[in-house]
């Protein structure tokens, strides 16, 4: 067992921080922090992503990607602002999800532009009433003589509002087992769908939207892999994403750690810095443990990934304990800054904004709880 990077690993690191530093950063910089990026600042920024292969990084050299090993991307992943990491994630795990489900001749269609960064994509699985079980969709779809028609709603997608392709995961009917799951890559130019930012606590510059299907009318070629098989999809690449998600709050707990620290050290009180006082010391070295070991349990994760093994419940576990150790962390940050840490000019209150959103993508931290549990005891507490 070794703790340490490789050097290969931690030049991976340095590269991404000097991309976001020179590159992402100024093109955040130049917009309103508190609305979403406008569609040519979000295109410029996946040029850079696809440039360094992060646009399709599950998948292999052959097939257009990178072949990257899931804990390298996380070390990547872990660097990258956060609003733009959850866009990305939407992105290449919609690539990911369609490369697995797909022909050749439908890889051949949809995934060039993407891959390229020139095309957005997300995926459509959330619904007003249907969240942490897919199982509940309601989106109809309907085969009909020239097509299949989508009805229905989506809520809370990530990327919706700029996307040029989304799969809509949709309710064909019931069967034996209850609701049966179809995927359809929907073209926006050529199924026109309706879509709308929604106003958020954080991430502000990123894209969370609702979409309305009506009458969508979709070419039957896009229908995406076998009837019923959507499910099967969904969890594995929910098994990579959370981890990485929890990765996005280890980023926001690192910011909060490293500008307590530094406050540490400006800050008098009692005739000398309030690093030197015991119960400030204190919550750094608490902040520092829960940064820490969350990113620690998400890098193993995303090398159980890697290595074949089991993830359901290590990957739920990762992001659970990294997005509450990491908004804990940015608390305690506040409260080292006394009334600086409620400022805007801090900066502290936007991380804690930011950390907040982290819970609820890819699963929310109850349901979470319970496939640990489940992959603990066996025993399952959800369909019970």
């Amino acid at each position: 067992m070794d703790f340490s990077l490789t050097e290969e690993q931690m030049m991976l690191q340095r590269s991404a921080r000097r991309m976001v530093q020179e590159e992402i950063m100024p093109i955040l910089q130049a917009n309103d922090p508190d609305r979403p990026l406008p569609k040519p600042a979000m295109l410029q920024v996946y040029a850079i992503f696809a440039r360094e292969g992060l646009t399709a990084p599950r998948l292999p050299v052959e097939a257009g990607g990178s072949g990257m090993k899931m804990l390298d991307y996380g070390l990547v992943f872990e660097q990258l602002p956060p609003a733009l990491a959850i866009s990305l994630l939407s992105h290449e795990c919609t690539i990911a999800r369609i490369y697995a489900d797909s022909s050749e001749a439908q890889r051949a269609r949809f995934l060039p532009e993407l891959i390229a960064g020139r095309k957005i994509c997300c995926t459509g699985t959330t619904e007003p009433d249907t969240g942490s079980d897919p199982r509940g969709v309601r989106t109809r779809l309907t085969e009909t003589a020239d097509g299949l028609v989508i009805d229905g709603r989506k809520m809370w997608i990530t990327n919706g509002t700029v996307s040029d392709v989304m799969i809509a995961t949709c309710s064909a009917g019931q069967g034996p087992r209850g609701n049966i799951m179809r995927r359809v890559v929907v073209e926006r130019e050529v199924s026109p769908y309706e879509a709308r930012e929604i106003a958020t606590l954080g991430l502000r510059q990123g894209h969370l939207s609702e979409i309305l299907f009506n009458e969508c009318r979709v070419p039957k070629a896009n229908a995406l892999g076998e009837s019923g098989d959507a499910a099967r999809i969904l969890t594995l690449t929910w098994n990579g994403n959370r981890p990485l998600v929890g990765l996005a709050a280890v980023n926001l707990g690192q910011k909060a750690l490293d500008a307590a620290i530094e406050y540490s050290k400006v800050r008098t009180q009692f005739g000398g810095p309030i690093g030197a006082k015991q119960l400030i010391q204190e919550r750094i070295a608490d902040i520092a443990a829960d940064v820490m070991a969350s990113r620690l349990l998400c890098y193993y994760a995303l090398d159980t990934i890697d290595k074949g093994g089991r993830a359901n419940g290590t990957s739920a576990m990762a992001k659970r304990f990294a997005t509450s150790a990491c908004e804990r962390a940015v608390s305690l940050a506040m409260h080292v800054h006394g009334a600086m840490g409620i400022s805007r000019e801090a900066g502290l209150e936007q991380l804690y904004r930011d950390v907040r959103m982290l819970p609820i993508p890819d699963g929310t931290n109850e349901v979470l709880t319970l496939i640990t549990g489940r992959d603990l005891t066996g025993l399952d507490a959800i369909r019970a």
